[in-house]
């Protein structure tokens, strides 16, 4: 049972580093009104484990303070990772909607966090536009590629956290 926990508790911490890792490594492109967070595509992990859904959620807490985001930013959009995630693991069963819930839950909020904390002066829906065309990029492109890599070693990498399902 301990071991159970110490390896969720592994996994995530794992998962928030490498989140924010890849989003300060990419920080050009990881902030502002049109970005592409290459992160974002470590949201199709709670496919493989539950220690993702906090994992995400830490991380993009972490990277959003680390970049300087405004605090709406920092507490919106790392709820909206969670609520993703969470989403996310819920529709494990069916690994190509995965991706989907960061997708729409990001390409729903991030504009209005952008609008009103950021004051970026465009109108919302092309806000959405640009936020739903990153998303698609990080989380349903490099996702995918990801599960396709992932799930090729899913059994040695996430083996011991599949008993915890």
């Amino acid at each position: 049972m301990q071991s159970k926990k110490v390896l969720f508790i592994s996994q995530a911490a794992m998962i928030a580093a490498i989140y924010v890792v890849l989003t300060v490594a990419f920080a050009p492109i990881s902030y502002g009104t049109m970005q592409v967070r290459i992160s974002e595509a470590l949201t199709v992990l709670p496919l493989f484990t539950p220690a993702a859904v906090p994992g995400l959620f830490v991380g993009c807490m972490i990277a959003n303070m680390i970049g300087g985001s405004i605090l709406p930013d920092i507490i919106f959009g790392s709820l909206t990772t969670l609520a993703a995630a969470a989403i996310s693991y819920k529709l494990r069963k069916h690994q190509y909607l995965v991706p989907l819930p960061p997708i729409i839950l990001n390409t729903l909020v991030v504009p209005f966090i952008l609008y009103y904390g950021y004051q970026v002066k465009l109108p919302i829906p092309l806000i959405m536009l640009g936020v739903g065309f990153g998303e698609v990029i990080s989380c349903g492109i490099l996702g995918i590629i990801l599960i396709k890599v992932l799930s090729r070693y899913a059994g040695r990498i996430f083996s011991l956290n599949r008993k915890m399902h």
